[in-house]
């Protein structure tokens, strides 16, 4: 009987290691990949970076990034820099603890346009909006100075802070809605309980407003919660005209933001875990950069592919230079055309681009050396810009993975048409051969020890058998 066990437990020891260690190595690859996807490429010398001019009689604001060496997530960084961008009535800047580059999650580089200390001798005042990411290692000594920039600003009765997604855990951090109702991602709420129970966590909103903080949930959420502050500063009209501009399916939510079913972990979540464990092959695509591209269809693409564990992105430009995006953000690629390593896919975002882009269109059809390449919104430029993305990600994986990708961006209308194979069939191929490998090395390890020392037990004292 302790032979019979000692057998079981090391066939299920060894599943175990296996499938844990080599899920293990997935998941720190991913997180790689995408949340710390930091640039270690050289940095090019740069011009002088072009500033949004700044207009004192508009309010400002300041839309957070991390240190260098931490990521920020693109979603919650891009759409509020947009947003707020188009209604044209606020000074809007992308500020840092430097002017150094900085990462977006997914691995797009972008150029602050000033510093803490930068904004601060600009204004000499607090700004009147300050949009604050999720940006992860909070406990990494080099986000202190985000930390303390953040509270440095929370004393002031004139600023409004609003989180976007996961940058929920950075208010919470700082101490902003300690005492206070808040929100966040789906995923993140069962964390937040835990690490801030003094903040009543809700998940039947798509934001909460408690006047000084305004925190959204999950990635899609977040536009309903600045399309809410734009509403409440600048009036519905303006609200809706933005809306209407970006084609967003679900502007009810901004003035009703209670949802009916709240998103939750079920089963189906297990796809995500296992793609990230154990889908090897990562398609890698590219994304092109183009001046006076469109920040939310560049969002579209990272958010999409980034976080689902199969897809490995990387930007490329047509040459070293900064790229300026149609509300003057400044980017960096890390590829240029001629030295991009090999692609399974180029894809060019943005509604225009045929035009925009045409000069890098036309050089990358000479020497480009993707299987393919996809100009994503062209062909529906009346569309909501994620929607394209979330069905191309079903025909390039599978629908349950889409399905999922859908859920994480808490998408909650019925424009997206999703098509492909049911299942990510290669991962599960990937986990099965993972625990028949376990099983072949208990096999032999019970054959070489276990069952031969039965044997010669047998052998020697076949009285003690």
């Amino acid at each position: 009987m302790k032979r019979v066990l000692l057998r079981l437990t090391v066939y299920l020891l060894l599943v175990i290691i296996f499938v844990g260690g080599v899920g293990f190595y997935g998941f720190n690859r991913h997180k790689k990949d995408f949340y710390y996807n930091v640039r270690h490429e050289v940095v090019p010398s740069l011009q002088v970076v072009d500033k949004p001019p700044y207009n004192p009689h508009k309010p400002t604001v300041a839309v957070v990034l991390s240190d260098s060496s931490i990521t920020t997530e693109d979603f919650d960084f891009l759409i509020p820099y947009t947003l707020l961008s188009m209604t044209d009535a606020y000074n809007v800047y992308a500020v840092a603890p430097d002017t150094s580059v900085k990462s977006l999650s997914g691995g797009l580089d972008v150029i602050p346009h000033y510093s803490y200390e930068g904004l601060d001798r600009l204004l000499n005042k607090s700004p009147d909006i300050i949009v604050v990411p999720y940006m992860p290692k909070i406990n990494s000594p080099k986000y202190e100075p985000t930390r303390a920039w953040i509270q440095k600003q929370a004393g002031s009765p004139t600023t409004t802070f609003i989180s976007i997604c996961g940058g929920a855990l950075n208010l919470a951090d700082a101490g902003m809605l300690k005492g206070k109702a808040g929100t966040s991602h789906w995923q993140f709420i069962p964390i937040l309980k835990k690490q801030y129970p003094d903040t009543q966590w809700e998940d039947n909103v798509r934001y909460v407003d408690d006047g000084h903080t305004i925190s959204s949930a999950g990635q899609s959420a977040g536009i309903d919660a600045v399309l809410h502050l734009i509403e409440r500063q600048l009036g519905e009209p303006m609200a809706a005209r933005i809306s209407n501009d970006i084609h967003y399916p679900s502007y009810p939510f901004v003035q009703h933001p209670e949802v009916d079913h709240p998103f939750h972990s079920d089963i189906k979540f297990a796809t995500y875990w296992l793609n990230i464990g154990f889908h090897w092959d990562k398609k890698k695509v590219a994304v092109m950069l183009y001046n006076g591209m469109d920040e939310i269809a560049l969002s579209s693409i990272f958010d999409s592919y980034g976080d689902t564990g199969t897809t490995q992105l990387l930007t490329v430009s047509n040459s070293n230079a900064l790229i300026t995006t149609k509300h003057h953000l400044q980017l960096l690629a890390r590829n240029s055309i001629s030295k991009v390593p090999r692609l399974d896919q180029m894809i060019i975002p943005g509604s225009d681009a045929q035009t925009q882009a045409a000069a890098e269109i036309k050089r990358w059809n000479e020497e480009g050396n993707s299987k393919e390449t996809l100009l994503i919104h062209s062909d529906a430029p009346n569309r909501y810009a994620f929607e394209a993305p979330l069905e191309d990600l079903a025909k390039q994986e599978d629908i349950l993975t889409a399905r999922h990708a859908v859920k994480r961006f808490e998408y909650r209308s019925t424009g997206i048409k999703l098509e492909g194979d049911l299942l990510p069939l290669a991962t599960y191929k990937n986990l099965l051969i993972t625990v028949l490998a376990a099983l072949f090395i208990a096999f032999w390890i019970d054959r070489r020890f276990i069952m031969k020392k039965k044997m010669l037990a047998r052998l020697y004292h076949p009285s003690a058998v």
